[in-house]
């Protein structure tokens, strides 16, 4: 079968947008069957100086549009087949990216039930990313080596992890799926793109007791508003492993002082209250120090009722996530201590757990669904008696005659 050259037909040109997030570099660009298309290039760079990964010059953004309309020239014309760019009649192309997104996202929602803020992020990466980049093309015409210059474009420009890539991939991979099976796709193009290598880091980091002390009182040290809930939040955290967003949703019912237990069944992600990310209810014990926690809020002046939360922001509602962080992160400069993100609070916590617990019970007080995920904690498990063990084992005097 002949292979038609797309070369002669594909033209390209470049315009700067205005968007809330800054300026953007577009390319607009012709493709071999006449229609007209865009595609998000780089943020646009106006400062001196070598631009920071991700940003575009004018000259940096001609260069952009220049290799993506030489790849497009590359990518061959199979007639009769979806693998070309503008190989299918105008006829048959059917339903654009965006309208698939759509429908797409309303199945997720409705059919399958997808938790509140899964579906928050997906929303969010399809208007910030994937729309912008994909959602005017027809679904027949987005073919494999189209999806390959978008993932190019997302490892060069810097801005976004291995892992974060591999989402915008896999959504992808979901979206052509559908696809297939609503609009009659013959192939979906993001099936054999590959994805990115996730480097695995064996390190856990932790706070140990007396730094989780120090940080609490460094947290205690910020602004007044808020000295008593993040000093709490921080110490809660260390002594129970809950997630940031099991502890915005915990309510005092959850509370059961008298069994020394709190009863995770709620997380707030993304404006919303939700069940734990797992999906899994769980409860946990008490310890001392998060026990003095609690005795400390409930003699405060209001939110003690059964149904406020145990800590609340303004008003009583969950505190502001983000402005916790900001917060959070200025409390660890004041200590002197190494910078830990807040999650790895929970590290303090499953480290500890590991250390009087089996990891089948760690993995039950962390609300982790596959036990393969508590199991990074197994090597931080001391052995102190190992070496008598062992020697034990190999000593042949020992044996019977």
């Amino acid at each position: 079968m002949p292979i038609q050259s797309s070369e002669s037909r594909i033209t390209g040109s470049l315009q700067l947008r205005e968007l809330p997030r800054g300026a953007v570099w577009y390319a607009r660009f012709r493709g071999p069957d006449g229609r007209q298309r865009q595609k998000a290039l780089g943020a646009a760079w106006s400062g001196r100086g070598r631009p920071p990964s991700g940003f575009l010059t004018r000259r940096l953004a001609e260069d952009a549009l220049a290799e993506l309309i030489s790849e497009l020239r590359r990518a061959p014309v199979l007639p009769g087949s979806l693998e070309g760019v503008g190989s299918v009649p105008a006829s048959q192309r059917g339903a654009t990216f965006a309208d698939v997104a759509e429908q797409w996202f309303s199945y997720l929602r409705d059919d399958r039930q997808r938790k509140a803020s899964t579906l928050t992020g997906y929303r969010s990466t399809l208007r910030a990313d994937l729309l912008p980049e994909f959602g005017e093309m027809r679904v027949a015409e987005i073919t494999q080596q189209i999806i390959e210059v978008y993932r190019r474009k997302l490892l060069a420009s810097g801005m976004l992890s291995a892992r974060s890539i591999n989402k915008r991939l896999v959504m992808l991979h979901s979206i052509f799926r559908y696809a297939q099976r609503t609009h009659g796709l013959a192939a979906n193009p993001a099936l054999h793109v590959e994805r990115q290598p996730l480097k695995r880091s064996k390190e856990i980091r932790v706070y140990e007791p007396d730094e989780i002390e120090r940080l609490a009182e460094a947290c205690a040290q910020g602004p007044r508003e808020f000295a008593e809930l993040d000093s709490a939040v921080v110490r809660f955290a260390a002594y129970t492993g809950l997630r940031l967003g099991e502890i915005r949703a915990l309510a005092w019912r959850a509370v059961d002082a008298n069994k020394r237990i709190v009863h995770v069944r709620r997380n707030f992600v993304a404006g919303v209250f939700d069940t734990p990310k797992s999906g899994l209810v769980r409860s946990v014990p008490l310890a001392d120090q998060p026990a003095r926690v609690l005795a400390s809020l409930a003699r405060r002046d209001g939110f003690v009722q059964s149904d406020d939360l145990v800590f609340p922001g303004r008003l009583g509602r969950p505190f502001d996530d983000s402005a916790f962080r900001t917060r959070y992160y200025k409390a660890i400069r004041r200590s002197g201590l190494r910078r830990l993100t807040f999650h790895e609070l929970r590290h303090t916590f499953g480290t500890l757990a590991a250390e009087g617990f089996p990891i089948a019970d760690v993995q039950a007080l962390l609300g982790h669904a596959d036990i393969t995920t508590t199991q990074i904690y197994l090597h931080l498990i001391p052995k102190t008696d190992a070496a008598e063990r062992l020697s034990r084992l190999f000593d042949t005097t020992s044996s019977p005659g």
